[in-house]
């Protein structure tokens, strides 16, 4: 976009999102369309507490399914889901935690997984779900 259009933009309240932000909504959009089509239950998304945020979550007959979305146009030097490293699963539990608190703290069984979503040109290429991928640390 050249300098005037981005002008008007700016003076039309008009703002483009960064593409990182662009990339993880598509991703997370094809998240959930393929959970779904998976028999998992969508919930809610963009789940916030003071720890992080919680990308997904679903349930899946009798289990809650907290899931952390990573999309990446490459895997050249890493798996998306190495991104999700001890610090990143504490803060994720933690904000289960949390969304468990909300709810009462009922007897269910919880489980984190995670879902890589790669892309090619801007568009979805493969998408891995990858179930309780780990537990929630000490």
């Amino acid at each position: 976009m050249n300098f005037v259009g981005k002008f008007f933009d700016r003076l039309l309240g008009h703002t483009r999102k960064p593409e990182h932000l662009r990339r993880g909504e598509l991703g997370e959009s094809a998240a959930k369309r393929f959970l779904k089509k998976a028999g998992l239950k969508f919930l809610t998304a963009n789940f916030r507490d003071q720890h992080g945020e919680i990308d997904l979550v679903f349930r899946d007959r009798e289990a809650l399914v907290f899931v952390e979305v990573k999309t990446r146009s490459s895997e050249e030097w890493t798996r998306p889901a190495d991104a999700v490293d001890r610090g990143k699963q504490r803060r994720l539990a933690r904000t289960a935690e949390t969304y468990l608190a909300k709810l009462g703290h009922p007897d269910i069984t919880w489980r984190f997984d995670i879902v890589e979503v790669l892309l090619n040109a801007g568009r979805v290429r493969e998408i891995r779900h990858l179930p309780d991928e780990f537990q929630a640390p000490d």
